[in-house]
């Protein structure tokens, strides 16, 4: 068994690295994802005898290193582009948010008995995480001190919920009804363009990162992180709420915003981190958890859809805007590209990358008030 924390650190650097490639490489991976694949590799090398259990790598991941992580991510949220989005998008959004609020308590109330004691914190975690994508969820995670097996077996059930969520809102549209939509881009570019797909968004964003932008944002990132700290010492109010704060008003200092890399370099410590919480899991209990945490992600969304789409409809909006809203919501900004861009909507691709930013920014505060409210609820 790997016992040196040095050599800890770099067996998982390797899951990270090895992740990545299968994403990229293999169609079974591409469906899983580099975070969900970096989990169960690190739960069989962990389960194998071959990765220790505990370990202070794992204790620095899931603390400092997961909240440099969303501090990271969250200094590339631009709260001006929401603007961009227009009212139907925007309300759309509330909408579906609003939705996982309720559909988290409804799964918190009727799964409790099988879930147990941290039924609030999964409340919380699926309602970040169906508002704006999984780094609210890592960022719950963590402020809750969810237990290694519980959030593995939440990690699996989110990934396998999410890619039948956009499955089913691929075809809304085309079942329901097809929205009204423009098919080219505005100013008569439709001749120059390339087909508006999501390799196409990211490979149009791509910049280079330079060691002067790395080191400010490691510099910001480290600080804003200590200062959460400070604040979540001296006031009521928990440290992942400071941190979401500080680094989204440093986020638009037009210094800050010019930095290159911080999506990136965000990205890649939270899959450190997923990978050393898989590191951290038992398989039997993980087994023995897994089956009503299915259930508990399964009635969030499907009461978030139940509720974007009755009342959405109800209110005139057309099944397209409410597709992608809803894939903003369940799988963040990455997923409401992939959809406008897979059905052809690109009037609603920044609108969908606009408020899928705004669920990165509103999922922590949404998910602490949901499991603040369920903890009562529950009494525990």
């Amino acid at each position: 068994m790997i016992t040196d924390h040095v050599a800890v650190f770099f067996a998982l650097t390797a899951i990270v690295a090895l992740a990545i490639q299968l994403e990229r490489r293999i169609t079974l991976f591409k469906s899983l994802g580099a975070a969900l694949t970096g989990i169960l590799i690190g739960m069989l090398l962990s389960n194998l005898g071959i990765l220790p259990g505990t370990s202070r790598t794992y204790e620095f991941l899931m603390g400092p290193g997961v909240n440099l992580g969303i501090a990271l991510i969250l200094l590339s949220v631009d709260l001006r582009s929401v603007l961009r989005a227009g009212p139907r998008m925007l309300a759309a959004f509330g909408i579906g948010a609003a939705g996982t609020a309720a559909g988290a308590v409804t799964g918190g109330l009727l799964l409790s008995g099988l879930i147990g004691p941290e039924t609030w914190k999964l409340a919380g975690q699926f309602t970040g995480t169906y508002t704006g994508g999984g780094a609210n969820f890592a960022a719950l995670g963590g402020a809750f001190e969810t237990s290694p097996n519980l959030f593995s077996a939440a990690t699996a059930a989110d990934v396998i919920v999410t890619a039948v969520w956009m499955a089913t809102c691929l075809a809304v549209p085309v079942l329901l009804g097809h929205p009204k939509q423009r098919q080219v881009p505005p100013d008569g570019e439709a001749s120059r363009s390339k087909p508006a797909t999501l390799e196409r968004m990211l490979e149009d964003s791509v910049r280079p990162v330079s060691i002067v932008d790395t080191a400010a944002l490691v510099m910001i990132a480290v600080g804003s992180v200590w200062a959460a700290e400070q604040l979540a010492g001296v006031t009521p109010i928990p440290n992942v709420l400071w941190l979401t704060s500080i680094v989204l008003v440093l986020g638009q200092v037009p210094m800050v915003k010019g930095l290159a890399g911080s999506a990136l370099f965000g990205n890649y410590l939270l899959l450190l981190f997923l990978a050393s919480n898989g590191a951290s899991s038992v398989v039997a209990t993980l087994v023995a958890a897994g089956p009503p945490v299915f259930y508990f992600a399964a009635i969030t969304v499907l009461v978030h859809g139940l509720v974007i789409f009755g009342i959405g409809h109800l209110l005139g909006f057309d099944w397209g805007t409410l597709a992608v809203a809803s894939q903003a919501n369940v799988g963040g900004p990455a997923s409401a590209v992939a959809l406008a861009g897979a059905r052809g909507y690109v009037d609603r691709l920044l609108p969908g990358v606009a408020v899928g930013l705004l669920g990165y920014a509103a999922g922590n505060y949404v998910g602490f008030a949901v499991a603040a409210l369920m903890r009562t609820l529950l009494g525990t």
